[in-house]
């Protein structure tokens, strides 16, 4: 009985494995004719598409790279002048400007020189008393205002004057008037501030003016910057608010005061303030403070790679050119300004290998020549021409890196004033003359050739107003020729392989 049931058992398995195996075989053909049909539908209907949108283009090759650049490039040029309509301008900044009604009569002069009323500028002079104004000065000034009353303010710092309340105050008066439509900064400076406007947009153009911005330099004094503060922005040398950072500190900054009465200036109050909303400085190192006696020169001829955005403490300091007022030094600064002001006093060094000469040019300032090969390293640090802010102190207290005068004899500069600058139209380039400052020079007994019989350099570069669009480095000088009493020189955008070689 058991062998008759396996028997029938595996007839039964035998007989459902050929049934299921005879089904697979049945759907396998089936399922290839469904698949093959699916796919001759979709290449029909890709096909008629294909011929369809050829005959619509048929000047045009879809495949080709000619087809997409031309599909993008009206973006490109939209994406471009949206970016150029969005770039900050002059337009864009409020000037808040301390001044006072003593000095005003001397000070107005420093104004008249950067003040650009054709250009449609905006800004007040705010004042502590009314003061005298000529019909012929209206236009060349901005508008004058007389600040609020600050009695209510308690002062109790013994060495400084309750002045400094109202002059921390600006930016928040000036953002209360009203009515200026599409601010994007606020920018403070003293009444002896000269601002170098092209640069001082190129500062702003690297930030976003909706977000919170305090931008500005600290001081060149070591101790000053110890005694108030190494995150704080000076005044003098001028710095900038962002409009949404203006109107925060607005609602705030009257009970801030409040908080701080010991303090000094108006420096240290406005960054208390901007320390309670958490916003720190932004460094920027062409803000200058000058907060130094005597002569700046060694300063401006080894200014740090950045532009130059202010001049503070004109004053204090020797004009910047021999023999002249600071007024009518600061009138000559002004034509290669026009030029090229992305350059304006940047620093060049090359070699005059014929010579052994090293050369150092700051655009639009001066030239110095001095016997024998110098690093590179040595000549970009400014040589103390200056005295510190505290007249004890000796050069440690500076916040930079400064050299000494040169000692040996026949190290000692020479140096060539900017006499002319100007246009040469046929080359495109900028023609900048600096003749010799005629000072006694010490006898030098090296056997080299003398700078002495060298009466003039000419400088020629090319205008360059995206200088500051690239990466920082200094711009490189070649000696062209060393003949006649003169000296050429061309400057330039370094290429590649130039280097700077002792």
């Amino acid at each position: 009985m058991k062998l008759v049931q396996n028997n029938s058992e595996k007839i039964i398995w035998d007989s459902s494995m050929r049934c299921q195996s005879g089904a697979s075989k049945a759907w396998f053909p089936k399922l290839m004719v469904w698949l093959i049909l699916f796919v001759s539908a979709t290449y029909f209907v890709y096909t008629m598409k294909l011929l369809s949108s050829s005959h619509n283009n048929c000047d045009v090759d879809i495949f080709s790279n000619q087809h997409f650049y031309l599909m993008e490039k009206p973006t490109t040029k939209l994406q471009n002048h949206q970016e150029e309509n969005n770039k900050t301008g002059l337009q864009h900044i409020v000037f808040g400007i301390a001044a006072s009604a003593k000095l005003w009569s001397k000070r107005k002069e420093y104004i008249k020189l950067w003040w650009k009323p054709e250009l449609q500028m905006r800004g007040i002079v705010w004042l502590d008393n009314p003061v005298k104004i000529n019909k012929n000065e209206n236009g060349s000034l901005p508008e004058l205002r007389i600040s609020g009353d600050t009695s209510r303010f308690a002062y109790k710092n013994r060495k400084g004057h309750p002045s400094a309340i109202r002059i921390s105050r600006i930016v928040s008066e000036t953002l209360r008037i009203g009515g200026m439509g599409d601010v994007r900064w606020f920018v403070m400076g003293d009444d002896d501030t000269v601002f170098m406007t092209d640069n001082l947009v190129r500062i702003l153009n690297k930030y976003d003016h909706n977000q919170y911005y305090y931008i500005g330099s600290s001081s060149e004094s070591h101790l000053q910057n110890i005694h108030f503060s190494y995150g704080m922005a000076y005044g003098g040398g001028g710095f900038a608010i962002s409009y949404p950072l203006a109107k925060a500190l607005e609602k705030m900054q009257d009970k801030c005061i409040q908080r701080y009465p010991g303090l000094y200036g108006s420096d240290d109050r406005m960054q208390a303030c901007m320390s309670e909303l958490g916003v720190p400085l932004t460094k920027e190192l062409g803000f200058h403070q000058y907060d130094v006696y005597g002569d700046l020169f060694g300063l401006l001829a080894a200014h740090p790679i950045t532009p130059l955005v202010s001049l503070h403490h004109l004053d204090v300091v020797e004009p910047i050119f021999p023999n002249v007022t600071r007024i009518q030094a600061l009138q000559r600064l002004k034509i290669p300004m026009q030029l090229d002001s992305a350059a304006l006093i940047q620093q060049s060094i090359c070699y005059d290998k014929t010579n052994s000469w090293t050369i150092s040019v700051s655009w639009g300032f001066a030239v110095q020549i001095f016997r024998g090969v110098l690093s590179p390293r040595e000549i970009e640090m400014p040589s103390r021409t200056f005295l510190s802010w505290y007249k004890r102190a000796d050069y440690i207290s500076y916040a930079f890196n400064t050299r000494p005068v040169m000692r040996n004899p026949c190290q000692k500069p020479f140096i060539f004033y900017l006499s002319r600058a100007r246009m040469e139209l046929h080359t495109n380039q900028t023609l900048t003359m600096y003749t010799q400052h005629r000072a006694p020079q010490p006898e030098c007994k090296w056997k080299t050739a003398d700078p002495e019989d060298v009466e003039r350099v000419e400088v020629y570069k090319k205008p360059d107003p995206h200088l500051w669009d690239r990466s920082p480095r200094r711009n490189c000088c070649r000696v062209i020729s060393s003949k006649n009493e003169s000296l050429i020189i061309e400057v330039g955008v370094c290429e590649e392989g130039d280097i700077n070689q002792v």
